[in-house]
């Protein structure tokens, strides 16, 4: 698809008019006329307004001509993965789990091998072959290359180990300790747990990026204990596989 029909195209699907969308990104009515006929392309202060509207990458507006992948573990992007930066806009560079409102999640290019195995095995990758493709492409990628540039100078990894520290210090029975803490995206762990009043809730927001984990039941049988934690909370469930059944352990504000 071109530019003029994707602008049609979202306009059309989030329902405003041409006026609306005009007010919405600073432009004449006009203008937008003039997008959707193909007479021009909007610029690309306008393009980053239109993204944020839209809530699509402006590669997704100019008609996808690149593919994205994520400069930080190679995962191919697409809208719906993609990071955003403090202020909410789309970072166009990097997935949600490498790099969440602002903050990049990796600091050790091994843990992240570890992390992104399992996926890959689920893709038909031996873990050697897994393995040795990522450490060969992991450094040709512009997060690693640039390192030093971008780290944090360990301030992020401080924050993960504080809050292992926590969560260890709570005891759960039948909780093994935590070891380390992952990337997670709200909408992939969001769980409803059921409430004594009857009902169910959730906790989390879809499209915010958390750090937990899943730990095996000092207990055995089949069900695990997952975590969950960011600046504000820290939350503890139990559940069965694909996070069946779930039960809430813990809530705790910080």
């Amino acid at each position: 698809m071109n530019t003029k029909d994707i602008i049609l195209e979202l306009r059309t699907k989030n329902g405003l008019s041409q006026d609306e969308l005009a007010e919405k990104v600073f432009v004449t009515r006009q203008a937008v006329s003039r997008w959707e006929n193909g007479d021009t392309v909007p610029n690309t202060e306008t393009l980053k307004l239109l993204s944020q509207v839209f809530n699509v990458s402006i590669n997704t507006l100019l008609g996808s001509p690149r593919q994205l992948i994520c400069q930080c573990c190679g995962m191919p992007l697409d809208d719906t993965i993609i990071s955003k930066d403090k202020d909410g806009a789309l970072n166009e560079d990097y997935c949600k789990w490498c790099y969440a409102d602002g903050q990049y999640t990796y600091s050790d290019m091994d843990e992240l091998i570890d992390v992104c195995i399992p996926h890959m095995a689920k893709e038909g990758f031996s873990e050697e072959q897994a393995r040795a493709y990522m450490k060969d492409k992991l450094p040709q990628l512009d997060y690693w290359k640039r390192y030093e540039q971008l780290s944090d100078n360990g301030e992020f990894e401080a924050f993960k180990n504080q809050l292992i520290e926590e969560i260890n210090e709570l005891h759960i029975d039948g909780m093994p300790k935590v070891e380390k803490l992952n990337a997670l995206v709200g909408s992939y762990v969001n769980l409803a747990y059921p409430l004594p009043s009857g009902i169910s809730a959730k906790f989390l927001d879809d499209a915010t990026t958390y750090l937990g984990n899943q730990l095996e039941s000092e207990f055995g049988g089949e069900r695990c204990f997952g975590v969950l934690a960011n600046m504000d909370f820290i939350l503890v469930c139990t559940y069965e596989a694909e996070g069946k059944n779930p039960e809430l352990v813990l809530y705790k504000k910080r």
